[in-house]
């Protein structure tokens, strides 16, 4: 099995906890969005005879929004540490289907990919 070089493995290793430092900044910042909105519906301000419907809908629509982006960060999290563990094992950048290296360009531009693009396009062409 092919592996990418230690200094291949510590630039991607970088650019990952940069995008999960990112990542965890965002999700922290819709977590407190949910948790004001939650003390606002507590405390009575979301009062159900102060709303129309429509603003209640609204309201409703934008925190499932959010609660959307909060399960689609906690995601990408978790597809960021598994990657990071792949650093640490030395299977970063190898392809799991071909068993070759992913081209760099693939990696920066989603580095938390398993598979090549050759790969992905075999995968995609027998759906």
């Amino acid at each position: 099995m092919q592996k990418m070089s230690k200094e291949d493995l510590e630039f991607f290793r970088k650019l990952l906890l940069e995008k999960r430092k990112k990542v965890q900044t965002n999700l922290e910042y819709l977590k407190s969005i949910i948790m004001e909105g939650s003390s606002k519906d507590s405390s009575g301000e979301h009062s159900a005879y102060s709303y129309h419907m429509a603003d209640q809908g609204t309201d409703a629509m934008e925190r499932e929004k959010v609660f959307l982006f909060v399960a689609r960060d906690e995601k990408y999290i978790k597809q960021i540490d598994e990657a990071l563990e792949r650093i640490e094992n030395g299977t970063y950048g190898v392809c799991r289907v071909t068993g070759k290296l992913i081209n760099k360009e693939r990696l920066k531009a989603v580095p938390t990919t398993t598979i090549s693009f050759e790969a992905k396009q075999q995968l995609s062409n027998k759906k």
